[in-house]
């Protein structure tokens, strides 16, 4: 693993992969390149074998986040990311749960539809995920209680036990619906990073990580553009593995991650 840790790799990341261990990886945050929304230096990609590949690096208990949206062709959403979502699982992982990224400050279009302003969050993991540390926000009834009541009843109504009241506790997990702000200063400082056609918030990867990661672990992004997974995860002392088939992307990734403090890992 070391000609791997903490490098970001130009090359067809499904033959990189290849040659990444068995059951190495904890974390995988990415984004495809999805239907026509993004056109990639040219380049296209293997989706089948590459989750094939992202089932056998992925540790017990591991986890892959999927970013990924839909075009619109001929008046109708493509569905891609539903068909991903369902070869992940027929590959055996388990479809842990379904995000939604939604954007605060979407670019408006114009056509006989809503405005279209999240993408899916696809949370795969292989088995019962070994780490989840959930981020937690303040409740807004904190110290208040819930009252006391009885639990059951008989058929005429006769309260059989009950039930003392319980106090709210200070703070909630979140909910699954994720909200950022996206553009210029928004998805990120690093100007060069908005050379690349498609970045998602750095605070995106940044939640992701944190939640299903420790200190340590290794996360990879195999499809990892500006940087953006590889950045974050330095930043909270997770290593991390990138991959890219431009080599223009990889530089500018490189960039982002050296301009970090040396503190870190």
């Amino acid at each position: 693993m070391e000609q791997f840790t903490n490098k970001v790799i130009q090359g067809d990341c499904l033959e990189v992969m290849k040659d990444i261990p068995d059951n190495s990886i904890d974390l995988t945050v990415t984004s495809p390149p999805y239907d026509n929304l993004r056109k990639y230096n040219g380049y296209t990609f293997n989706f089948e074998g590459i989750a094939k590949e992202l089932y056998r690096v992925t540790k017990q208990g591991g986890v892959v986040v999927w970013v990924v949206g839909d075009a619109t062709v001929k008046g109708s959403e493509t569905g891609t990311s539903f068909r991903q979502a369902l070869y992940f699982k027929e590959i055996g992982f388990n479809l842990h749960d379904t995000m939604i990224y939604a954007k605060n400050n979407p670019i408006p279009m114009t056509h006989n539809r809503y405005e279209q302003k999240f993408e899916y969050m696809f949370v795969f993991s292989k088995g019962r995920p070994k780490t989840f540390n959930p981020i937690l926000d303040d409740c807004k009834y904190t110290g208040n209680s819930h009252g006391g009541g009885f639990r059951n009843r008989t058929k005429d109504e006769t309260p059989t036990s009950r039930h003392s009241k319980s106090t709210i506790s200070t703070k909630k997990i979140i909910n699954n619906i994720w909200n950022y702000n996206v553009g210029d200063n928004q998805t990120t400082k690093d100007k060069i990073a908005f050379q690349h056609p498609a970045i998602f918030p750095e605070k995106l990867a940044e939640d992701h990580i944190l939640s299903w990661s420790n200190e340590g672990d290794t996360v990879l992004d195999p499809m990892c553009g500006s940087g953006t997974t590889c950045k974050m995860a330095k930043l909270n002392n997770r290593n991390y593995i990138g991959i890219d088939i431009s080599q223009d992307y990889c530089n500018i990734a490189e960039q982002r991650i050296n301009n970090l403090p040396t503190k870190l890992l």
